[in-house]
């Protein structure tokens, strides 16, 4: 299996899991909380089709990617996706980021400019800025990540059940939009993954990417959907779409923050128009 060395702690080497498949422009793929590069199957196989080259990684401590106790913040994250853009020595890439995906994306974009990057998409994204302050009122208050946290501690089993039910809609979509099996798959995926970085990355979603999103200079597309429970959009897409100039911005009416599989072909449609 493909993985690329990003780090080392004690004496085990930090791995990344990726897979690359097809021909064509290639487009890197990156995964939200708490899933796995797996998470973008609707999404690859309607790229594939395209003729583009589609990667997709596991961030690390999810999937099979390897499960340090360090390094869960986004200069880390970013780093490890600049090393994975090297070791495949990818030039003139798309990159689309769900969730915790889009902060990838924003931090790297700030960090190491878009010198290997033509296009990008952030979907339903964690960006600009999720902690509600003065200058922030759409956020989300301190005391809501706290929690968070407090209960992936006390059992992240049960509380994964729980997430899955307002991640999906599942009030409104199980049964119509999505099966109660890859309702299943998804509790699976996230209770896999480091119980540390499971609890860490919490605190990643209130990162300020303010100043990373004023940086970008390529054209970039922001998608959220208006029912999201996770992300408000209020707090998070339309924001995104004021700080970077020239972006295009997409609402999809009643898409909750599972959009990638609940509204597979419409988020298709709009990643194949953009990418086009």
């Amino acid at each position: 299996m493909p993985y690329v060395t990003v780090g080392q702690e004690n004496t085990a080497p930090i791995e990344i899991y990726y897979e690359d498949h097809g021909q064509g422009r290639p487009i890197v793929l990156i995964h939200g909380f708490p899933l796995s590069g797996r998470a973008w199957e609707r999404q690859e196989r309607a790229l594939l089709a395209a003729g583009r080259r589609v990667i997709t990684y596991d961030r690390r401590g999810f999937g099979r990617s390897g499960r340090p106790s360090t390094g869960y913040d986004y200069d880390t994250f970013a780093a490890d996706l600049d090393k994975l853009l090297t070791h495949l020595d990818l030039h003139e890439v798309d990159v689309a980021g769900h969730s915790m995906g889009g902060g990838e994306i924003a931090r790297y974009l700030g960090t190491y400019g878009s010198g290997r990057i033509r296009k990008a998409v952030i979907v339903s994204g964690v960006p600009p800025y999720l902690l509600k302050t003065p200058e922030t009122e759409h956020g989300v208050p301190q005391e809501v990540f706290d929690e968070i946290a407090a209960a992936l501690t006390a059992d992240r089993f049960a509380y994964f059940t729980e997430w899955n039910k307002n991640f999906f809609n599942l009030d409104e979509t199980l049964g119509e939009r999505i099966s109660a099996e890859v309702v299943q798959d998804a509790w699976n995926t996230a209770v896999s993954a480091s119980a540390a970085g499971t609890v860490a990355c919490v605190a990643t979603w209130h990162t300020d990417f303010r100043h990373d999103l004023t940086k970008i200079d390529i054209p970039v597309l922001v998608l959220h959907g208006t029912a999201d429970r996770i992300l408000p959009i209020e707090a998070c897409g339309p924001r995104t779409h004021e700080l970077i100039k020239g972006s295009t911005y997409v609402a999809l009416e009643g898409a909750g923050h599972g959009l990638c599989w609940t509204h597979a072909d419409e988020v298709n449609e709009q990643l194949l128009k953009f990418f086009a």
